[in-house]
């Protein structure tokens, strides 16, 4: 790569964290008008009082609790709630949804994603007062005001293949052209040549006084809009005006469709060549500019004959994402959360074939490679010529016109010698402008990989997808500018309600360690070993045996989860079930799942680490998990995804609700760290709604059943033998769990190297963060110097 590319990765990424530490600078002034609880020996207490709200006389008829401190409770059992949480998820984050009050918080990137879809500032200020059961605290007002009088009011549009810098407010343009740097990057045209290229899309097009072209505003679309709007009052020709005049008096925003009064923006052409330095200085001046990308009067850039096939049905749900960022005929770049099993892939899939342009599809390994392009071609009619793999295996050539490339982040960020065919296809795409930058599990990337990614590929719009959001820096705030605004996030229990997933019955089973284990746990200084010894307590292997049987007999079909190797070729052995880790053959791999899948044979499979994503086993319905990875979130939804697919016999009428068609078992054992780790990893959940339901007396019912049918482990003696196999077992249990990492880091490069250049354990953390209790933990490395010695290559290397 270039010194020049370094340098925009670079720059861009400081741009973005200007941007980062603005934000947390306006939220650090809401949270400092936070009222403290005071206790009554004087001392503070935790959280905050808001008792002293003053409520409004007619509060019953409203559903929402505003606190000062920008914190939002919604009773979700209330009539208003539907449209409420449109409004709600559209201007806050999501915090926690159990079943009967939400939580939502306000922050500068919630309010940064509604102004983006053109909800203007009084229209947020005026609903959200208008739901709120207690009077607006003035200082809620006031931090929105403030985050969003600037955002949003300038954006850049590529129009006709140009670049305008575009505002409904000519007094911003002329702001910004006070800068020099801007001011010499604008391109002053003629009359004739203004129509021809800023017009509207009719080409209509004129300028004023200051020379800005005139033209009419792209109008946003009715679905992003109608939140707006008083309950039960959409077609109101009052309520269209009143939107209409408060669009046009206040900052920006929304109109309504069919209205009276044609909207204007004004705008300025820049050169293509000073487009980044424009946003920068557009970021200096507190006005940074939002990217649109008018896809349809792009006539330079070939289109990619691709069109959703007739049986291609978008749910509501995918609709309504894709409304947002597609709502005023342009495409927005930003995020969009979808839980595992909504269809994040075909949501992708849609984005692509709308814009009609090449397409760089990032994955996370080469399966997911294989994976996108079977759903391509499974939803579209794009030509097998127009549809590429870019892996460390397979370099397929792009077609000269148009593609879809789909390849992995560690393909293009790769900063290391390539073979000639990889180097000729790297600067292929290096040397195109590519309509759409869809980034799968957009979280997991660190923000270096990822400024490597942006400096290499040359993209009008970017669409993150990702089930969770979820990472313990802060470096999830980079997104917001790196990639767009998160435009839409899902609601787990609603689309569970409505048959689009799963009902899943959470359970956690507490299994208390027998005598001798628990003597040589707490004795043990090994920490792999104390691992492993309440991984295999004998209670857990009782347990596991009798709900493997039960669910059998019921026609379940069950995976087995476990992340030490060697506990996990244990439960196989003991179940007599075939079993996936790392090591096992590809071939063989994918006929366990073939008969698992297809046939009644394979009930119960076992499956370390490498089954928690890129495995597709939409007819399992139970897991039972009897080790993880420390306190990782992440890892427990995405587990919880292998069985989140809609079954066959799901009811999509609401009645989902209290009837359970799946089961995700998390066996504990008590007294143990486990505990702790289970706490940290259930926190994603339980805030997304779920309930997991804790159960102290299965594991005795488990001791009389392993009795009475005879067990593998149901005496005293059996677990003793157990405990001497394992206290001399360290050897083989250090040997599988390198053999496990080497055989996913040879059959998964391309993941391996993105974990490395993510996940770094770093000394002088905090306990929770060194043992994974909060989470994974990103640390940017410095490469050192470029000059090394050949003798000390391979030491760097590993």
């Amino acid at each position: 790569m270039s010194d020049e590319a370094a340098g925009d990765q670079v720059e861009e990424y400081a741009n973005a964290r200007k941007l980062v530490l603005r934000a947390a600078t306006r939220e650090a002034l809401l949270k400092s008008g936070k009222t403290t609880n005071v206790g009554e020996d004087g001392l503070p207490v935790s959280g905050a009082d808001f008792s002293n709200l003053t409520l409004k006389p007619d509060h019953c008829a409203r559903p929402v609790w505003t606190c000062p401190d920008g914190a939002i409770y919604l009773e979700a059992f209330h009539e208003l709630y539907s449209s409420a949480y449109d409004f709600l998820v559209a201007i806050a984050e999501p915090v926690a949804r159990p079943e009967f009050l939400h939580e939502y918080k306000l922050t500068p990137y919630s309010l940064y994603a509604a102004v983006a879809t053109n909800i203007d500032t009084e229209s947020i200020v005026r609903v959200l007062d208008r739901l709120s059961k207690n009077v607006l605290p003035s200082g809620v007002a006031g931090f929105i005001r403030e985050c969003t009088k600037r955002y949003g009011k300038a954006k850049l549009v590529l129009k006709h293949n140009k670049f305008f810098v575009e505002s409904e407010h000519p007094a911003v343009l002329r702001e910004l052209l006070r800068d020099s740097k801007i001011s010499q990057a604008r391109v002053v045209e003629d009359s004739a040549a203004a129509a021809a290229g800023g017009g509207d899309d009719d080409g209509n097009a004129a300028t004023d006084k200051d020379g800005f072209l005139v033209s009419g505003r792209a109008e946003e679309m009715e679905e992003n809009l109608k939140i707006l709007r008083e309950p039960g009052g959409d077609d109101s020709d009052d309520d269209e005006e009143d939107l209409l005049a408060t669009s046009k008096d206040g900052s920006g925003g929304g109109g309504a469709g069919g209205s009276k009064t044609k909207l204007t923006t004004v705008a300025f052409q820049i050169k293509g060549s000073a487009v980044e330095t424009v946003k920068k200085q557009a970021i200096e001046l507190d006005y940074p500019l939002m990217e649109e990308y008018d896809f349809r009067n792009d006539t330079v850039n070939p289109n990619v004959p691709m069109d959703l096939k007739p049986h291609a049905r978008i749910r509501r749900y995918q609709e309504r994402s894709l409304a947002k960022m597609f709502g005023n005929g342009r495409a927005r770049s930003g995020i969009i959360v979808l839980p595992c099993g909504a269809g994040k892939t075909l949501t992708g899939v849609t984005a692509a074939q709308t814009i009609k342009k090449s397409v760089v599809c990032l994955c996370t390994n080469a399966v997911s490679v294989l994976q996108w392009k079977y759903q391509f071609q499974l939803w579209t009619n794009i030509p097998d010529d127009r549809i590429c793999c870019f892996t460390s295996d397979k370099k397929e050539t792009l077609h000269p016109e148009s593609c879809v490339l789909i390849t992995t982040y560690t393909m293009i960020s790769y900063g290391g010698k390539r073979s000639d065919k990889s180097k000729l296809v790297m600067d292929d795409i290096q040397s195109r402008e590519w309509g759409l930058l869809l980034m799968d599990e957009v979280h997991v990337v660190p923000a270096k990989m990822f400024r490597r990614v942006i400096g290499s590929v040359k993209a009008h719009t970017r669409l993150g997808l990702t089930a969770t959001l979820v990472r313990e820096d802060d470096l999830i705030s980079d997104l917001n500018f790196l990639i767009g605004p998160k435009l839409y996030e899902a609601n787990w229990m609603d689309l569970t309600a409505q048959g689009y997933l799963a009902n899943v019955q959470c359970v956690e089973v507490w299994c208390p360690m027998t005598g001798p284990f628990m003597k040589e746990y707490l004795g043990s200084h090994n920490a792999r070993l104390k691992q492993l010894l309440y991984v295999m307590n004998p209670s857990k292997l009782r347990t596991v045996e009798y709900l493997v049987n039960f669910h059998e007999a019921r026609g379940d079909k069950i995976i087995v989860f476990s992340d030490l190797v060697y506990s996990l070729k244990l439960y196989a052995d003991m179940l007599k079930k075939p079993l996936i880790y790392g090591e096992t053959p590809e071939k063989e791999r994918q006929a366990i799942l073939g008969i698992f899948r297809a046939t009644k044979t394979v009930s119960t499979i076992c499956i370390s680490k490498v089954g928690d994503t890129s495995i597709d086993l939409p007819e399992a319905n139970v897991i039972i998990q009897v080790s993880s990875h420390f306190g990782s979130r992440r890892q427990e939804a995405q587990r919880l995804g292998r069985i989140l697919r809609p079954k066959s016999y799901t009811q999509t009428d609401g009645s989902n609700r209290s009837s359970f068609n799946a089961f995700f078992y998390t066996l504990v054992s008590t007294d143990t760290q486990e505990m702790f780790y289970s706490a940290k990893r259930q926190q994603y959940l339980i805030d997304q709604g779920y309930t997991f339901k804790i159960v102290t007396n299965l594991c005795e019912m488990c001791d009389v059943e392993a009795k009475i049918n005879n067990y593998a482990y149901s005496t005293p003696e059996d677990d003793l033998k157990l405990l001497r196999t394992l206290l001399t077992s360290d050897v083989e249990m250090e040997k599988d769990q390198r053999a496990e990492d080497t055989a996913i880091r040879k059959n998964n490069e391309d993941g391996a190297a993105l974990a490395d250049a993510g996940v770094k354990r770093t000394a002088g953390s905090t306990l929770a963060q060194l043992s994974g209790g909060t989470g994974m933990r990103y640390r940017e490395v410095g490469g050192g110097s470029a000059k090394r010695h050949p003798l000390f290559a391979k030491r760097k290397r590993r």
